[in-house]
């Protein structure tokens, strides 16, 4: 059974920076894509980025494109979402999600089968 712990989440000012983090326990996370996804309330939850299973490969959604950066280092078991430029429409409470084995960096939801407990982000303006 996989475990995904989030951390980093917080209040920060619009155009300011956060960094997330997700460590996995409980398989060999070097094999799997990982992705970001977030939710605001009263909204669908929402891919943000992924990386593939090497961390050769990103995507991102367009909304967080060239203000987010989704690394990984597998000897830690931790995928990262460095987030620069935040606005208020960034809020949200943001998951890591574990997705296909030897996978490149997918953006459909239903591929991740595995999901942290979400750490809130807030933005204010």
């Amino acid at each position: 059974q996989v475990q995904l712990v989030e951390s980093g989440g917080g209040l920060v000012q619009a155009g300011g920076s956060l960094r997330l983090s997700c460590t996995a326990s409980g398989r060999s996370f070097s094999n799997y894509a990982m992705g970001w996804f977030r939710q605001a309330p009263g909204k669908e939850r929402e891919f943000v980025a992924a990386i593939s299973w090497r961390g050769r490969s990103t995507s991102y959604a367009d909304s967080v494109k060239g203000r987010f950066t989704a690394s990984r280092v597998n000897a830690k078991n931790t995928v990262y979402l460095q987030m620069n430029s935040l606005n208020p429409e960034d809020t949200a409470v943001y998951y890591c999600a574990m997705g296909p084995e030897y996978s490149g960096a997918t953006y459909y939801k239903d591929e991740y089968k595995n999901w942290g407990q979400g750490t809130q982000v807030t933005v204010s303006s």
